[in-house]
């Protein structure tokens, strides 16, 4: 990894009503008014901020989706910090599965991990991807790092707390091991709340 000149905390979101409906809410049409934080995803947040075991955030940074300004705002008012929102930092987009149960996740993932097997194999799987207007491993790794890259630009010393998703997080995070991005889901995935110091990334 590079070095960088801020220290980066990446949180994804709590428990969210998607997640208690088992649903796939990926269209900012959908999640950016909808489907934010539900009881448990409260519980978690209080929890989590009693117990807070990172550095204190000097910045909040957040997917514009309601799950994730919602869980922004919890952590920011809980250290009375800024708070900002980055589109770039928004859910990796589904297409045709958006709204259907979260049990289609598998079937991307799988498209996902084949991209890494074999060249024609691979382009067979980026086909089926775009058929299915799911965005790219590539597409959510450049705007997810492009994030990073604006703020190391802006800003120096500091401790930001980034608020993302599930597949985006993981996506950053093999990139940023610059691992083949269709191994994302070998990472063991953040959980509602779960917080990575990319300052320990690969300790």
């Amino acid at each position: 990894m590079p070095p960088f000149r801020n220290r980066y905390l990446l949180m994804r979101h709590g428990h969210s009503l998607a997640n208690e409906a088992g649903l796939i809410i990926s269209d900012p049409e959908q999640g950016v008014g909808g489907y934010g934080l539900s009881a448990e995803g409260h519980t978690q947040l209080k929890q989590l901020t009693a117990s807070w075991q990172w550095p204190r955030p000097d910045a909040i940074v957040h997917s514009d989706f309601l799950r994730t300004t919602e869980t922004a705002r919890y952590v920011a008012e809980h250290f009375d910090v800024i708070m900002t929102s980055d589109t770039g930092l928004r859910e990796r987009y589904f297409g045709v599965y958006e709204g259907k149960a979260d049990l289609h996740y598998h079937e991307v993932w799988a498209l996902d991990k084949a991209e890494s097997d074999s060249s024609r194999q691979a382009q067979t799987q980026r086909e089926l991807l775009q058929i299915n207007l799911v965005e790219t491993l590539d597409s959510v790794a450049l705007r997810m790092r492009s994030v990073i890259e604006r703020l190391e630009a802006q800003h120096e010393g500091l401790t930001l707390l980034l608020v993302s998703h599930g597949d985006p997080l993981q996506i950053l995070l093999t990139s940023l091991e610059q691992q083949p991005l269709g191994q994302h889901r070998q990472r063991e995935p953040l959980l509602p709340t779960g917080i990575i110091d990319l300052e320990n990334l690969g300790s």
